[in-house]
């Protein structure tokens, strides 16, 4: 099994990287890095650079610490040729992952940009039934409970924090992956509360008929939905890509093994001693956040 240290011990650290670590024959959970939380048996550290002197037998570092502050952690695994995997998003910008896959391919280590729910189990299936179809509107509505999911984690409002962006960007990784044609941006609605730097809400336009419609102010029910209009019928991909559904009828559901899936393709990777840099979703963030239209609304509180 191969030692990982895990860097930013929060709440998707906790309820996702490590079950799915501690699930693996690939994987040993070795240390962890956090200015506060621990995991119960591992060595923690507070001090990354202390981390990386002391703990030379890990080889493999996952990033879980929010955008902003991952691209010195990362530099500075890749510097002393540690391989990296990286937590949706993979940066706070595109040049920085761009500046990071570079470092690893002369480094000789891998890089991997992760994408959890591209691996939800009807993302796969839904892009093969596609891929001969010809697509005549696509549509994502994506809302839910920023108190449910990000509690007072502040970050996620301040400048690189992506707003509804954070979760939105799950559904254009989805819609990335599967759509057969190229599309991109025309115009956005962007709601940003007075007092927040990130949207908490927005309308996207893309070519091809894509449309978006995401909203982190969603209470009860959340919506993680992406509806396919074909000349051969409709797909739909519901709870963020678990169920795959076409015409009516439901052609896959099951467990959620996102996590679990991405530290298969870690290993697969480090193995072969491949990198994996996809940045196709942060682009269309990118450029919401260039093109995107500001509306100011009320004011957001935790």
């Amino acid at each position: 099994m191969t030692a990982i240290c895990l860097v930013g011990i929060g709440k998707i650290a906790v309820d996702q990287h490590v079950p799915a670590i501690n699930g693996s024959d690939d994987w040993t959970l070795a240390a962890t890095v956090s200015r506060a939380g621990t995991v119960d048996g591992v060595q923690s550290f507070t001090d990354f650079d202390k981390m990386l002197a002391e703990r030379t037998d890990i080889s493999v570092i996952s990033l879980c610490l929010p955008p902003v502050p991952r691209y010195d952690y990362a530099a500075k695994a890749i510097a002393a040729g540690r391989h990296v995997m990286l937590e949706k998003p993979p940066g706070a910008t595109l040049a920085e992952v761009d500046a990071l896959e570079m470092m690893a391919k002369a480094a000789g280590v891998t890089l991997y940009t992760t994408w959890h729910s591209r691996m939800a189990n009807g993302v796969a299936p839904a892009k093969a039934w596609l891929a001969d179809k010809l697509v005549t509107s696509t549509h994502i509505n994506w809302k839910e409970d920023v108190r449910r999911w990000h509690p007072d984690q502040d970050w996620v409002f301040a400048p690189g924090g992506m707003g509804v962006f954070d979760p939105g960007i799950n559904a254009l990784s989805i819609v990335t992956g599967i759509m057969p044609m190229p599309f991109h941006l025309l115009s956005a609605d962007l709601h940003f509360p007075e007092n927040c730097d990130t949207p908490i809400a927005a309308q996207l336009h893309w070519t091809e008929n894509v449309s978006g419609d995401f909203d982190w102010r969603q209470t009860g029910p959340q919506s993680w939905d992406i509806t396919v209009e074909t000349t051969s019928g409709t797909l739909a991909l519901r709870d963020g890509g678990n169920r795959l559904i076409i015409d009516d009828r439901e052609i896959t559901a099951g467990d959620n093994r996102e996590y679990p899936a991405l530290y298969d393709r870690m290993a697969e990777l480090v193995k072969t001693g491949a990198s994996e840099v996809d940045v196709a979703p942060m682009i269309h963030v990118a450029d919401a956040l260039t093109l995107g239209k500001r509306i100011t609304v009320d004011p957001f509180h935790f």
